[in-house]
């Protein structure tokens, strides 16, 4: 079952928003991809993705909540901090077994997992702190 991007998960920062519905949809085509058995196929294209984007996306937002006095900055950084490291034991999982059916189904369950808990949940709480701060 895929998740959706749903106008309520913006926090309205635009570039923010933006990296949000691409993670979404690159999440939706492993699931799509597993629908269709060639799973497989598309976890190499998605763990090549989130290199960039846990790099990319969680500097971003913790330079705009370090620019703008979230309060609650060190907890959101520490959930990207671990989820950083599960992604890592992922992609070393990924070099050095390939993409076995396991591995896809796990790296399915991480992301949808960060989807749900950290997206939906805490940057939406960022999302209101900022449009209180009307950042964005």
């Amino acid at each position: 079952m895929a998740i959706q991007w749903t106008p309520d998960l913006a926090v309205n920062v635009p570039e923010i928003d933006r990296q949000h519905q691409e993670l979404f949809r690159r999440v939706d085509l492993l699931v799509e991809a597993m629908r269709m058995g060639r799973g497989r196929a598309e976890v190499g294209s998605l763990v090549s993705f989130l290199e960039l984007y846990v790099a990319e996306h969680f500097a971003l937002e913790e330079q705009y909540m370090e620019t703008n006095g979230y309060p609650h900055l060190a907890a959101h950084r520490a959930e990207h901090q671990t989820f950083t490291r599960e992604f890592q034991r992922l992609k070393d999982e990924h070099a050095a077994t390939g993409a076995t059916t396991a591995l896809v189904l796990a790296v399915n369950q991480s992301v949808a997992g960060w989807l749900r808990s950290h997206i939906a949940r805490n940057d939406r709480l960022l999302g209101a702190f900022w449009a209180a701060q009307r950042i964005g």
